[in-house]
């Protein structure tokens, strides 16, 4: 309950940041117009993604007789989760242990899972690392992430403008180094406070698919095992199987900011997610 209101929270921040900097700029009107054409180039995205990122990392639908089990888990897991029926499988040549959801809702969804992560996991942090996956779906992730990406698009556009209007459109007059210096503060400000809200709201819906996953499978530990093996695994294989566009699409992310650079993650610290997942035992 926590994480939805804090995601309820950072959407409305995010509105009122797209609000305030387009009236800065171009009064109510700069933000709305921006807001929808951003809207609209995201919702293309939301609409193919699904099928790019798959052949992108060539994956192709799990045999039902090879990955019977798999998908008996799947099947259970979702029925349990109370999605319309069992999104699609997909597996990936991959030998990284990762693992994704994607697809335009619940009743289009697809769960990838790399070769690499059904050599390393037991049946028990594989089901784990399915429930988080499914708790994404559930939870109507791809859609929102591309409303908070299509209004940072729209921020970051705004941003633009008042760079180069500020070089290009200033005056020698008083009100026009006034109007110059509100351009200057958009154009530093607006960009990193958007990236700011856009990456919480990001850790934010990755920890509901975690209490998510902890909630299907009655303990936090499955996950939280699953989340130490797919950190080691990685650490085991050559980098660059994923790339940095599609990171935030995975489980486990190729990496993760410290400190401070945590802010311009798009997941939790290890750390943090193992000790969320202990309220659940």
């Amino acid at each position: 309950m926590y994480n939805l209101f804090k995601s309820g929270l950072l959407l409305l921040v995010m509105t009122l940041l797209l609000v305030f900097f387009g009236y800065l700029l171009g009064g109510p009107d700069g933000a709305t117009i921006f807001f929808v054409i951003a809207l609209a180039m995201n919702l293309v995205s939301y609409l193919f993604s699904h099928k790019i990122v798959i052949a992108m990392y060539r994956g192709v639908p799990a045999d039902p007789q090879r990955y019977r089990r798999l998908f008996e888990i799947l099947d259970d897991l979702s029925a349990r989760a109370g999605l319309p029926k069992p999104p699609a499988l997909y597996i990936l040549p991959m030998e990284v242990p990762n693992a994704f959801a994607t697809g335009r809702s619940p009743s289009t969804a697809v769960v990838a899972v790399t070769e690499g992560i059904l050599a390393r996991m037991s049946e028990q942090e594989l089901a784990a690392v399915i429930a988080h996956e499914l708790g994404h779906i559930k939870h109507w992730d791809m859609l929102i992430q591309t409303v908070v990406a299509a209004m940072a698009g729209a921020i970051m556009w705004l941003s633009s403008i008042a760079k180069w209007g500020a070089i290009f459109g200033g005056r020698d007059d008083e009100e026009g180094g006034g109007n110059i210096l509100v351009m200057l503060v958009i154009a530093i400000l607006a960009p990193i406070a958007a990236m700011i809200v856009q990456m919480a709201i990001s850790r934010s819906r990755e920890y509901m698919a975690d209490d998510f996953s902890a909630g299907l499978m009655g303990s936090g530990r499955p996950l939280s095992d699953a989340l130490i093996r797919l950190h080691e695994g990685a650490l085991r294989v050559p980098p660059g199987e994923i790339a940095p566009a599609t990171s935030h699409m995975f489980i486990s992310p190729a990496s993760v900011g410290r400190g401070f650079l945590n802010l311009f993650s798009t997941h939790p610290s290890l750390e943090a997610r193992i000790e969320n997942l202990k309220k659940f035992g």
